[in-house]
């Protein structure tokens, strides 16, 4: 069995065993938790009523979260020309087309996120195997693949998250810092949920949401009470 710490050990001791928590409770509490030498990631889990076996009950898309993300995010973008500049003029920390992918192929993978150019899909098609396993991989779906490049990296720089749902029917998001004002890192788990709720298949049967909970990167997590639909 896993040895937890003094630390993770105090803040399972202030749940409520078998308790959904509101969600203002719920930041409340991973506030109160004692914190490690570090600004800890919030995150969301999720689980949802969906067989990810199935393409059109693959839940996956980007969202804005009002409040950023409290992280800066390394942005690669494949384009050429005008669209490379426009990248480069947004912010983005690394612009290639065929020579990014070999870059990349080669196990270059120093970005969070990557944005590309339909007609760079010809380069960026090839990485499926390098770029999927990380979550890293252009869809136009999360909004990375786009003939707006520029606006695309700005958004991810200011706080723009792609999620998709995992082999187990699992969501997991980062919802900012813990140094966040609770207000904020309430707002921002309610922008997520509304959205995702909003992505519900039609053809997924039964409870949509079942469960959530959040967490900080060394505290345990805590339940939330959420809308089953």
């Amino acid at each position: 069995m896993r040895k937890r710490s003094k630390r993770y050990r105090r803040a399972f001791d202030k749940l409520e065993r078998g308790k959904l928590y509101e969600l203002s409770e719920a930041v409340a509490l991973i506030k109160s938790f004692d914190s490690p030498k570090f600004d800890e990631t919030v995150e969301i889990a999720l689980k949802l009523g969906v067989d990810p076996r199935k393409g059109d009950q693959v839940v996956r898309g980007s969202v804005s979260l009002p409040k950023g993300i409290g992280k800066e995010v390394r942005v690669a973008v494949f384009a050429e020309g005008e669209k490379a500049d426009a990248a480069r003029e947004a912010g983005a920390d690394v612009v290639g087309s065929e020579d990014l992918a070999k870059k990349v192929s080669d196990g270059f993978l120093d970005f969070d996120v990557a944005i590309a150019a339909p007609d760079m899909m010809k380069h960026v098609g090839k990485l499926g195997r390098v770029l999927g396993p990380q979550g890293k991989m252009p869809s136009p779906k999360a909004g990375t693949v786009t003939d707006d490049v520029a606006t695309a990296v700005r958004e991810f720089k200011a706080g723009k998250i792609e999620f998709r749902v995992d082999a187990g029917a699992n969501l997991h998001a980062p919802m900012g810092r813990k140094s966040f004002t609770a207000e904020d890192l309430a707002e921002n788990v309610q922008a997520f949920l509304d959205h995702v709720k909003a992505l519900r298949p039609s053809s997924a049967k039964g409870v949509f949401m079942q469960r959530a909970t959040i967490s900080a990167s060394m505290s345990p997590g805590v339940p939330l009470a959420i809308s089953a639909k």
